[in-house]
């Protein structure tokens, strides 16, 4: 019996030992997948932190990791937050899409689909909130009246109402504000009150072409016109004569106000960065992949990011950063606070750096920001997020953050592409490339290698994660999003075109696909109004 005793003492010591090193969280150990697949429904007394006050990085990495409050990602797909549930225990993705094949269990997809007309992400999140399965699914991991914590691409007031009768609390600020931040309009003004420029434009109504050169008449001739909200690849428009002009002039004159730029030969990039009542924390400045015919059908439509330290030189990059902090403490001023998104446009002839547009929320940017090296060595930028909506009392030291953000090692080298259906056709998906890791090899063909939720999955440049969006049995038009390829390394070159191996990975993907032609035009109509998105608006 004493030997049994001393056995059991021997085999217990190590596992206390490494419990203890653990509280450390180096970033590296972050709680796997399976850890988090096994977590149990919080009881009534789980959810409360034991920490009086979080002032570390340390700090934060032990809270979310002990986390026991249910948090959700409510969203078409899960893609804007790839890989956040390794950092926070009880995070879930609820979606409308099944990217995984029911392989992946933090991601609640209802079974039970019924047809409808979406017209936004609101109208897919309001869906899916209102959905028996999904109330039922919410509801056994409730505690209590406290349903845990919801956040999303996009929301309105609609979702608001729902979430208050379910028990969540939305974890961003009031739908109306994030409206009216969205406003690109409203972006400039908030720039210029921030000392951040923008590209030289005017503000106005427009009811003719007479009347836009009259009103742009210092900007000169070849003009970008936006409106205030929308897509930049539906909604932004390229006018250099009155047949341009023309052609958009419905939607222009349709605007109480557009913005009305000069055009200039620039590079477009993005940055992430949260605003907290510390301080904004700013992430990395990334090139964007914008109008590749061969990715999207829409001129000016984001189709990719790429993230590497040498993309811009280090006076653009530290500009951005500069102007990201103080937009970010110019939105905190409006009363907005957590996650957010700027568009920079480097005019490629003077380096100026001008503001593009504000996105208030978690964008097709996020997979990048929150996978690289800065990121897994202190948190993901999200995590930022979840602190300033909780109830937590934290005091971080933002600036020194940012200075570690800010240098080049801190910034490994990954890319993406968001490859749409270009062509005008409409038919039915038999065969879509599975998700997970993909091997390209010498000759440009691409094979499946194995299953993986994550793109750190991919360990090489000759290897990509793969997420499929449209599948077997979806129907594929122009505009569908059918998948995004996220790899190590550039996909464009230094003249920022699409490089050789990009253009190979978007050949082999397209390859994966195969469809049946549909015949009949009005099941081509019905097909196109059911589509998620209808290529009317994105769902990334």
């Amino acid at each position: 019996m004493k030997f049994l005793l001393d056995l059991m003492r021997r085999l217990l010591r190590p596992a206390q030992n490494n419990k203890a090193a653990s509280d450390a969280i180096e970033p590296s150990s972050a709680p796997s997948q399976a850890t988090l697949d096994n977590t149990r429904t919080p009881s009534a007394t789980q959810g409360a932190s034991t920490m009086s006050k979080i002032t570390s990085i340390a700090d934060v990495r032990r809270h979310f990791r002990n986390n026991q409050e249910p948090i959700y990602f409510i969203s078409a797909t899960n893609f804007n937050l790839l890989g956040i549930g390794d950092w926070v225990s009880n995070f879930r993705h609820i979606n409308y899409i099944d990217c995984f094949e029911g392989q992946q269990r933090n991601v609640f997809v209802p079974k039970e689909k019924f047809p409808r007309d979406f017209e936004g992400i609101e109208d897919i999140n309001n869906y899916l909130l209102e959905h028996k399965e999904v109330i039922d699914f919410i509801q056994s991991r409730s505690s209590g009246d406290n349903a845990g914590i919801a956040s999303f691409l996009m929301f309105d007031e609609h979702t608001e109402e729902i979430c208050k009768q379910l028990g969540l609390k939305i974890a961003f600020p009031p739908a109306t504000l994030r409206q009216r931040m969205d406003n690109k309009i409203e972006t400039v003004r908030i720039g210029n009150k921030a000392g951040v420029p923008s590209v030289p434009n005017v503000l106005a109504k427009v009811g003719s072409y007479q009347e836009l050169c009259e009103v742009s008449k210092e900007l000169g001739s070849d003009l970008v016109v936006q409106t205030a909200f929308g897509d930049s690849g539906h909604t932004t428009f390229f006018i250099a004569n009155e047949e341009d002009y023309y052609k958009h002039a419905e939607e222009i004159e349709a605007e109480p106000e557009v913005k009305i730029m000069k055009r200039i030969n620039c590079r477009g990039s993005a940055i992430e960065a949260c605003a907290t009542r510390c301080g904004t924390v700013v992430g990395p400045l990334m090139t964007e992949l914008v109008g590749f015919k061969t990715l999207t059908p829409y001129k000016g439509g984001w189709c990719g990011n790429e993230m590497f330290s040498g993309a811009f030189t280090q006076e653009v990059r530290d500009k951005a950063r500069d102007y990201t902090f103080q937009f970010g403490e110019a939105l905190r001023e409006e009363g907005y606070r957590g996650y957010f998104e700027l568009d920079f446009l480097i005019d490629m002839d003077t380096d100026d750096v001008y503001l593009g547009e504000l996105n208030p929320r978690v964008t097709g940017a996020s997979s990048l920001t929150n996978v690289a090296a800065f990121a897994h060595s202190d948190i993901p930028l999200f995590l930022f997020h979840l602190l300033e909506f909780s109830d937590l009392d934290f005091d971080l030291d933002i600036d020194d953050i940012n200075e570690r953000w800010a240098h080049p090692e801190s910034v490994d080298s990954w890319s993406q592409l968001v490859i749409k259906h270009t062509d005008e056709s409409v038919d039915l998906l038999t065969r879509a490339p599975k998700t997970g890791v993909w091997r390209i090899s010498d000759d440009g063909s691409i094979n499946y290698d194995h299953y993986s939720y994550h793109p750190h999955a991919a360990e090489n440049e000759q290897e990509a994660f793969f997420m499929r969006i449209s599948g077997a049995g979806d129907f594929r038009y122009e505009g569908a999003d059918l998948g995004i390829l996220i790899t190590r390394g550039r996909l464009m070159d230094d003249d920022f075109n699409l490089n050789e191996r990009a253009k190979a990975w978007i050949k082999g993907i397209r390859g994966e696909y195969a469809g049946q032609a549909l015949q009949d035009p009005v099941v081509e109509g019905v097909a196109v109004s059911h589509a998620i998105g209808g290529g009317n608006f994105k769902i990334l």
